[in-house]
């Protein structure tokens, strides 16, 4: 693993870390071709870590005021300030005994924790799953997915309902929002094995969209408009 630098100040704290190695992010087209290709548009339209992570919404400190605690950078992770979605790379190769690993399970609570492998040979109904992973669809709590082996794809809504595609990959770990309509494919590689955690007795149910009404998407969709709002404030403030 790379080195990884901690940048703060009086309402955040942010890691600057290697994550590009391990997770990647881009807006995807509208091709009905094979869903584990890539699917970037034309041309290529990435969508960078650093903004994902909140450095352009924060790094003017006469915005920082403006933002509520709540939107603030968890000290465990980059920030995916617009969506709600956190990322973080870990050491994979020591999952058993990364310390970093056991301050997050802490800090967030995740006491379940058990490990999934996707792949035809190793995943009953693997053809019935598949195909419902990648239906798009919300949960009512948070999705939490840490790459310990092979890599993937999470697909998540922009604020215009425009697919971003988020490639997972060996030592990424991925937190989505509780009411973010998501999907996941593997890639051409056809394998992942993810650690999934949880708070409590792990629900994996899915409502597949629409499922507008659940009091999940409703607080996912107030908490978006807080943020759109406070990035209409710092525009205004720049």
């Amino acid at each position: 693993m790379g080195s990884a630098g901690k940048c703060v100040t009086r309402d955040f704290v942010f890691l600057q870390d290697d994550r590009e190695e391990v997770i990647q992010a881009w807006y995807m087209d509208d091709s009905d071709e094979d869903q584990r290709l890539p699917h970037h548009r034309d041309p290529k339209e990435f969508v960078s870590l650093d903004k994902l992570a909140g450095i352009d919404f924060f790094k003017n400190l006469k915005a920082i005021k403006l933002v509520n605690s709540s939107t603030c950078i968890n000290e465990h992770f980059g920030y995916l300030a617009e969506l709600g979605v956190l990322s973080r790379r870990l050491d994979a190769d020591n999952y058993e005994t990364d310390e970093e690993l056991k301050k997050i399970r802490e800090s967030r609570g995740y006491s379940y924790m058990d490990f999934c492998e996707v792949c035809p040979e190793k995943l009953p109904n693997y053809e019935e799953k598949i195909k419902n992973f990648f239906e798009e669809h919300l949960h009512t709590d948070e999705e939490i997915r840490y790459c310990v082996a092979g890599s993937g794809y999470f697909d998540v809504r922009d604020h215009n309902d425009a697919w971003i595609r988020v490639w997972v990959k060996k030592g990424g770990m991925i937190v989505l929002p509780a009411g973010i309509y998501h999907r996941f494919t593997l890639d051409t590689d056809n394998y992942i094995k993810a650690m999934r955690l949880f708070v409590g007795d792990p629900v994996w149910t899915p409502f597949n969209r629409p499922h507008d009404f659940l009091p999940a998407r409703k607080g996912y969709l107030e908490a978006l408009g807080k943020k759109e709002a406070a990035n209409t404030a710092v525009d205004a403030a720049a």
